[in-house]
């Protein structure tokens, strides 16, 4: 459930004990689809156990279709990305079914990955742009090329941090 307040809006899960959701602006909560299904999101992936934990339980398969609709990522960016038919987990979802843990895993981590890319570029959008675009610190790699592998969505994350302090080289 989520609790609003004049500038920022938390989320809180009772099963996960000392973990604290980051704050979002109330200007990127209010009236914003991207920012409510993040929110939802956050506290399992908020530290390592909180997400190896909810990897390990395996994400309701609607959490693949929140992904897809977060990103922005086309259908068959999404196939092409997580190895799996977006027919498939319509299907999974029909039956109420939950992914398994490395799909679990690697949404969680893709997750994590747009929350830092839209709190640094200020839109699903603009994020989804620079993914597509070669980046210097990833040897002129296009970022989006590299997340089919936990090792790539990693290195995206440290680009993106390199990115946020100001070292492009």
């Amino acid at each position: 459930m989520s609790r609003k307040n004049s500038q920022f809006a938390y989320v809180k899960d009772k099963n996960i004990k000392n973990t604290t959701a980051k704050p979002y602006p109330a200007s990127h909560i209010q009236g914003s689809v991207v920012s409510a299904t993040m929110v939802h999101y956050q506290l399992m992936y908020a530290n390592d156990i909180a997400l190896l934990t909810h990897s390990k339980i395996g994400l309701n398969a609607r959490a693949a279709l929140d992904f897809i609709s977060v990103s922005g990522f086309s259908y068959q960016e999404f196939q092409e990305t997580f190895n799996t038919t977006v027919k498939t987990i319509q299907n999974y979802v029909s039956q109420g079914m939950k992914l398994d843990a490395a799909l679990s895993e690697k949404l969680l981590k893709s997750f994590a990955l747009f929350d830092k890319g839209i709190e640094l570029f200020g839109s699903p959008g603009a994020f989804h742009d620079w993914l597509n675009t070669s980046a210097y610190g990833l040897g002129n790699e296009i970022p989006y090329n590299l997340m089919d592998t936990i090792t790539g969505i990693s290195l995206i994350e440290e680009e993106l941090i390199r990115i946020a302090y100001g070292d492009l080289a």
